[in-house]
């Protein structure tokens, strides 16, 4: 009902209420960039079953009697903890159902043409499993950014790896030996889902016949390479569902780490420190070299190679240490840097820097390697011998190592790069947004 208040000034104030049925918890006008809106959202809390509101309303004389009625109803899982519209047509909000989920694996999704603002991610270690395609709205620097859940994937097991092979298809690994080649599909409405369009189930499995976890892949074009802890490898395309290859028995204890080397050759690192480079024109299903990490059976972690010259690895182990490969002679490592507290989760050359390196540990760290500015004249691309990541010792008084981000004390599972930005997902159940890395100077 209307009721005319008087607040103490000459100016009066016409309060129109209705009763809805419901508790609001948030309530926000949809923009109108012509005109006073007469368009608003409400979210829901404390209800049997919540739900987020579109009403509208006729506006009339001062006096007249509004009745505002709904346009549509959306059902929402928990209570609306928040509601941002960010234009006139999409708006965020969040949940107290307990959806916020430890983040195993996150990676931008190519944009040819700009800087991207939609990513993936991968979860891990919840009672539901997913991947997310998520977008966001780039502001000024200095403006919060919200990403939103643009569509959600169920995913069985936990994700162990998610790469792009282009804009629209990625490819991602289970914990239950399942690969699959998946598509962001946009339909006639514009409306954005997730399906697979092949399934390679339960790839991975133990001699017993136990679902082995697939732990990590390479992609290089249309081809695919898998690993898992049953020490097999596999190798697949993109363009069928049928295994090209398979080697049993690659490795007696479980592969951790792979990467493609050429499209041919690939690199691969087991539980004890153990690197073999695999020619796959070979018939023979035994490496083409063998080395070890270190004099002890340290873990491998992850792989990547020196965009412009992929004979140089850097390999992160399970203590925390990064150790330099120049593969064209492999008997020893030509740099062993001791680097964060606990085990090196992901490394990434910057692409058209690569001069520069991320990484992120277990302990929390977020770190950005580059060389010192007065040693940039040092790098010559087309000088393999002042490449400075494969100049020996030398290489650590010409580097300098930057904290990203404030130490989280919980693993940083996964980063990866955009021009001068930065994404992680972490077990805090949260995704960070790092702008305006230093990489030009």
């Amino acid at each position: 009902k209307k009721k005319s208040i008087s607040n103490g000034y000459k100016m009066t104030h016409n309060i129109h209420g209705t009763f809805i049925s419901e508790k609001i918890n948030k309530i926000r006008w949809r923009p109108n960039p012509f005109d006073d809106s007469n368009s608003f959202i409400t979210g829901s809390w404390d209800n049997d079953k919540n739900s987020i509101k579109l009403w509208d309303f006729q506006a009339g004389d001062d006096d007249a009697d509004i009745y505002p009625y709904t346009i549509c109803s959306y059902p929402f899982e928990g209570d609306v903890t928040e509601c941002q519209f960010l234009s006139s047509e999409n708006f965020v909000a969040s949940s107290s159902d307990g959806s916020m989920e430890k983040i195993n694996k996150i990676r931008w999704r190519p944009n040819p043409f700009d800087d991207s603002n939609s990513f993936i991610t991968g979860s891990w270690d919840n009672d539901k499993n997913s991947i997310k395609l998520w977008d966001f709205q780039a502001g000024d620097d200095d403006a919060d950014i919200y990403p939103y859940t643009i569509c959600s994937y169920p995913f069985e097991g936990d994700v162990t790896e998610c790469q792009f092979l282009s804009s629209e298809n990625f490819v991602a690994s289970s914990s239950d030996g399942s690969i699959f080649l998946l598509k962001v599909h946009v339909d006639e409405r514009g409306c954005i889902s997730i399906y697979d369009e092949i399934a390679w189930d339960k790839l991975h499995k133990f001699k017993n016949g136990d679902i082995s976890p697939c732990t990590s892949f390479a992609a290089y074009d249309n081809d695919i390479i898998t690993v898992g802890e049953d020490g097999c490898i596999h190798l697949l395309t993109a363009l069928k569902r049928n295994v090209v290859r398979k080697i049993d028995e690659a490795d007696s204890c479980s592969l951790k780490a792979v990467i493609f080397l050429k499209y041919n050759e690939i690199l691969t690192g087991n539980l004890r420190g153990q690197m073999k480079i695999w020619d796959l024109r070979s018939k023979e299903n035994v490496p083409s070299s063998t080395f070890m990490l270190s004099g002890d059976q340290i873990t491998v972690t992850c792989l990547a190679y020196h965009p412009t010259q992929r004979h140089m690895v850097v390999a992160g182990d399970e203590d925390g240490s990064l150790t330099v490969w120049d593969l064209r002679q492999n008997t020893y490592p030509v740099n062993l840097l001791s680097a964060h507290a606990e085990c090196v989760s992901e490394l990434q050359f910057h692409p058209t820097y690569p001069d520069q390196l991320f990484s992120c540990s277990s302990a929390g760290e977020l770190w950005h390697w580059t060389v010192n500015k007065q040693n940039k004249l040092l790098l010559d691309e087309d000088n393999v011998d002042q490449n400075l990541w494969i100049m020996g010792d030398s290489i650590k008084n010409k580097l300098e190592v930057y904290t990203l981000m404030p130490n989280l004390h919980k693993p940083i599972n996964s980063l990866d790069l955009n021009r001068n930005r930065v994404l992680c997902g972490c077990d805090s159940e949260a995704i960070y947004l790092i702008n305006n890395v230093n990489i030009y100077n």
